[in-house]
């Protein structure tokens, strides 16, 4: 068994394990431990640590270490995010690749300080102007969030895209075990500025930069094909599938364990990547089934859209899409065993 850590710290150290030397931030409940942590630990690996003025500061500070071929990241919640939106965008406009922290606390504006969900559509549609994506990653767990860290740089580089994993704040508050990963060797990514030369792909004199809508599309083509993640189970006989990410899919993967003992066919899905959405776990799904239910907190429902798309088109049938949306917080296993038994009963209207 691994050492006890609180999930922001893990994440912290294992994106100092992943190779990452410059963190350039400010500090916002609940992401400030990794701000906290790095500010010792970057200086002890020989990486820079930046106490940005703003998060519009701290966000164009990475995109600069990015630039030069280091591996950066920068990490906020709520509004903070918000602010960096402009500058993640740029960075896809340049095809910088770069790690964001998204610790996701629920609300509108300036929102509270409990944990949510609330920012799916925000980080799953880019988020800023223009067109582009972000890939999306999503733990569950500490030990996962720790594995998503190292995993988020890899495809980050591999694709010249911004990798965002989206926690939340239950899971940056919490403490449970986990082994930490080796150290990666800190070296610059060869093709980017080295202060002696401007690589044009990266240069904003470089007029072709201004890529034909083709290439885009094919581009994230290429990443949907290869880069879909998720857990599931149960989905060869279940006439109702539970899709659940994050903490929520803890709760949900245990309601599905008493529903099963009582008889009710159920199985789940539990996304990994947000995007690319893991439309091929939906291939596996009985083709019988009666309905899909997504679990989520915030208050609307947001992931709800995306499962609808994916049912709609890849099975071809009018198969109702309910929403469970908790709001805010963990919702109880309790809870979510017996909202299913409302709409098993039919006493609750679909959401598509």
């Amino acid at each position: 068994m691994g050492d006890m850590m609180k999930g922001n710290i893990a994440i912290a150290e294992a994106a100092v394990r992943a190779g990452a030397r410059l963190y350039a931030g400010y500090p916002i409940t609940p992401s400030t431990e990794i701000m906290e942590y790095l500010s010792d630990r970057m200086p002890e690996v020989g990486g820079v640590f930046i106490q940005a003025e703003s998060e519009v500061a701290g966000i164009n500070m990475v995109l600069g270490g990015a630039v030069c071929g280091v591996r950066s990241l920068t990490a906020s919640s709520g509004p903070g995010m918000s602010l960096k939106q402009e500058g993640i965008s740029c960075a896809s406009d340049e095809e910088l690749p770069l790690v964001v922290i998204n610790v996701v606390r629920y609300g509108i504006g300036l929102g509270t300080l409990d944990s949510g969900q609330s920012d799916y559509h925000r980080g799953t549609r880019g988020g800023g102007n223009g067109d582009y994506r972000c890939i999306v990653l999503s733990p569950y767990s500490v030990q996962e969030a720790v594995e998503l860290v190292g995993l988020a740089f890899e495809l980050s580089e591999k694709y010249r895209m911004v990798a965002e994993i989206m926690t939340e704040a239950a899971l940056g508050q919490m403490m449970e075990p986990c082994d930490l990963p080796e150290f990666k060797d800190a070296t610059k990514m060869p093709g980017f500025i080295d202060g002696k030369h401007t690589n044009p792909r990266i240069s904003p004199l470089y007029k072709n930069r201004i890529k034909e809508a083709g290439e885009i599309k094919a581009k994230y083509e290429e990443v949907k094909a290869n880069e879909q993640r998720w857990q599931d189970g149960y989905l060869d006989d279940a006439d109702y599938v539970f899709v659940a990410f994050g903490i929520p899919g803890r709760s949900t993967m245990g309601a599905i364990e008493q529903l099963r003992a009582e008889g009710h066919k159920v199985g789940f899905i539990r996304p990994i990547t947000l995007w690319p959405f893991p439309e091929k776990a939906f291939e596996k799904v009985n083709p019988n089934v009666k309905g899909y239910i997504t679990v989520e907190t915030n208050a609307l429902g947001q992931m709800v859209d995306d499962v609808a798309l994916t049912v709609k088109r890849l099975r071809r049938a009018d198969i109702p899409v309910y929403c469970l949306p908790y709001v805010l917080g963990v919702p109880a296993m309790q809870r979510i065993h017996d909202d299913f038994l409302t709409i098993e009963a039919g006493e609750m209207k679909e959401v598509y």
